[in-house]
C-alpha cells in the first residue's frame, strides 16, 4: 500500500512499500518522471530512496493538501497507465569500466577466502549482472546498486576508514557502489573505476540516475590509464 506523510511544513514523503523491489524501484522512477514533467512549478526537489520518495514543494504556491492531491491523482493514473500498457519504461544501461584487485583492492581477497573461491571468480560474479540504481545518497553521485550475489556478499567493515579514494569499488551486504569522491567509508572495496561519477561542473552532473541499469566491466592498468588520460583532454 502506497502511503503519503507530512515530512516537514514544505515536504511529503512517499512510501511505495517497506522492502526493496525491482517493482518498487519503477514505480519510484516513473513517479519522479511524471511529476518533473507536469508539476515542475510547484516542486523543488524530489529525492529518492529504496522505497520512497521526499518530495519538497514551494509553499508559497501550492498547500500540503493540494500537493496530497495531485500526488494521490498521479499515483492513481500512472497505476492505471501501467496496467493498460503492461510495459515498464525502458531505462538506461552504463557500462562503467572497473580496475579490479592489487592495491586499487585491498578487500579483495578477504571476499574470496569468505566467500572460498578465487579473487577472478568474485570479479567475474561482481562483473556478470546488471545492478538496479535504487537510490542516490551520503555524497553525491553515490549510487547503492543492487543486488550482489549472495556468495560474495559481505557485511561493512567492523572499523570504518578514515579515507576511501575516489572511484572506489566496493561492496556492503548485498550492494555495491562507486565512491564519487574521498570520503570515510566502511565497504569492502574490491577495485576502482576511473569514471567519475560526480562533477558539479558539468551537467547531467551524475552519469546514473535511480531506475537505471549499472554493468561493470573488468579492464587492466593499460585501459585505466588511457581512459584516464583522455578524461584530461
Amino acid at each position: 500500500m502506497i502511503s503519503i506523510n507530512d515530512a516537514s511544513e514544505n515536504s511529503i514523503i512517499v512510501y511505495f512499500g517497506s522492502e526493496t523491489s525491482d517493482s518498487i524501484s519503477n514505480q519510484i522512477n516513473a513517479f519522479c518522471i511524471h511529476m518533473k514533467t507536469n508539476y515542475q512549478t510547484y516542486i523543488i526537489d524530489l529525492i529518492s530512496s529504496y522505497a520512497s520518495v521526499l518530495l519538497i514543494f514551494d509553499v508559497s504556491n501550492i498547500s500540503h493538501s493540494e500537493i496530497k492531491r495531485i500526488v494521490r491523482a498521479s499515483l492513481a493514473k500512472l497505476e492505471k497507465s501501467s496496467k493498460k500498457s503492461g510495459v515498464s519504461e525502458e531505462k538506461q544501461v552504463i557500462t562503467l569500466p572497473v580496475l579490479y584487485g592489487g592495491e586499487n583492492g585491498s578487500d579483495l581477497s578477504t571476499i574470496a577466502k569468505n566467500a572460498g573461491i578465487s579473487e577472478r571468480e568474485v570479479i567475474s560474479i561482481h562483473e556478470s549482472k546488471p545492478y538496479l540504481v535504487y537510490a542516490i545518497g551520503f555524497a553525491p553521485g553515490f549510487a547503492y546498486l543492487g543486488e550482489v550475489d549472495p556468495k560474495i556478499a559481505s557485511p561493512r567493515l567492523e572499523t570504518p576508514r578514515q579515507m576511501v579514494p575516489k572511484g572506489a569499488v566496493a561492496i556492503a551486504d548485498r550492494q555495491t557502489a562507486v565512491y564519487p569522491a574521498e570520503s570515510p567509508g566502511g565497504w569492502n572495496i574490491i577495485g576502482i573505476c576511473p569514471i567519475p561519477m560526480f562533477n558539479s561542473l558539468s551537467p547531467p552532473y551524475m552519469p546514473v540516475s535511480v531506475g537505471d541499469t549499472v554493468k561493470f566491466e573488468s579492464i587492466d592498468e593499460n585501459q585505466f590509464d588511457k581512459i584516464q588520460e583522455k578524461l584530461l583532454k
